[in-house]
């Protein structure tokens, strides 16, 4: 039988800490361990994979093509594994709470308030982790979820949270040249292939047709068509109050003064409805709905 090709994890955490820092002297500092011993460890994990993971200067380390590729799946597992022990052995001194988000949620909306939480409850250890699509919520093992369009299940409790206000966004420069909810179809719009209310919806409330050959580009998340919008690739849908921060960190500024209309669904906070809540999850259930 062959050798396993990676024999020893620690080489994962001393490749993910070299690429990260760009350095094996610092993290050797990080993973206190000297630097000639990083070194031999990249040697050795680069000797099982059959190819050179970083291209050595003489001051300095940067990764190779190869290093590139490779380095998302390393820190995505050395994360997961990170989250799962969390999860299961909690949090020696204090309390874990694993809380599974709406991606658009979570970068926006929860990114720009979750450290006041934090701030105010020092002894509770919050593993956040995202999902997209309904499936990946359904097979979650997290002690609370947060959805969007996911209203409790069978053997669920929850909270309605909000809903969304529809409006259009884009670089300011682009948006002075809207004038009218006329003019949107004169540009590319961004839109976002699994929502319910789109695009189609918001120009039919201002009462425009949309006219043949009009331009749309399609994605999935409302990250990329922000970032589209951002580089000026587009108009994107802002879907208040969750995206707020981020078309605030983005730069976007709305369209047309006055277009907006509700959106058709909900976030809601989702937990088993069998049990109390542990102190972890109540306190961040309190703090949650103060602020919404």
């Amino acid at each position: 039988m062959a050798p396993p090709r990676i024999p020893s994890l620690n080489w994962l955490r001393v490749f993910e800490a070299a690429a990260r820092y760009q350095s094996f002297a610092r993290a050797a500092e990080v993973l206190n361990m000297s630097p000639p011993a990083v070194s031999q460890q990249i040697r050795a994990l680069e000797g099982a994979l059959g190819r050179e993971l970083f291209e050595r200067g003489a001051h300095s380390v940067r990764l190779t093509q190869a290093g590139l590729a490779f380095l998302p799946t390393v820190a995505e597992a050395l994360g997961e594994i990170e989250v799962s022990a969390a999860s299961l052995f909690g949090n020696p001194g204090g309390e874990t709470l694993n809380l599974q988000v709406s991606l658009m949620f979570g970068c926006s909306w929860l990114a720009a308030r979750l450290p006041e939480f934090l701030e105010a409850h020092p002894g509770i250890q919050v593993s956040v982790m995202t999902a997209i699509h309904d499936e990946e919520f359904r097979r979650s093992g997290a002690d609370m979820r947060i959805t969007f369009g996911l209203p409790p299940g069978p053997g669920e409790d929850g909270d309605r949270l909000f809903g969304e206000r529809l409006y259009a966004v884009a670089r300011p420069e682009i948006a002075a040249t809207i004038g009218a909810a006329a003019d949107l179809t004169r540009h590319t719009l961004i839109e976002i292939a699994t929502h319910r209310a789109n695009w189609m919806r918001l120009l039919d409330h201002a009462g425009v047709a949309p006219e043949r050959g009009l331009r749309m580009t399609w994605t999935d998340t409302t990250q990329l068509a922000f970032a589209l919008a951002a580089a000026g690739g587009g108009v994107a849908l802002a879907r208040a109050p969750a995206t707020d921060q981020l078309e605030r960190d983005l730069g976007l500024v709305p369209c047309v003064a006055g277009l907006t209309m509700p959106g058709l669904q909900h976030y809601h906070l989702t937990y088993p409805a069998t049990g109390r809540l542990s102190r972890a999850a109540l306190a961040f259930r309190d703090w949650l709905l103060s602020r919404v």
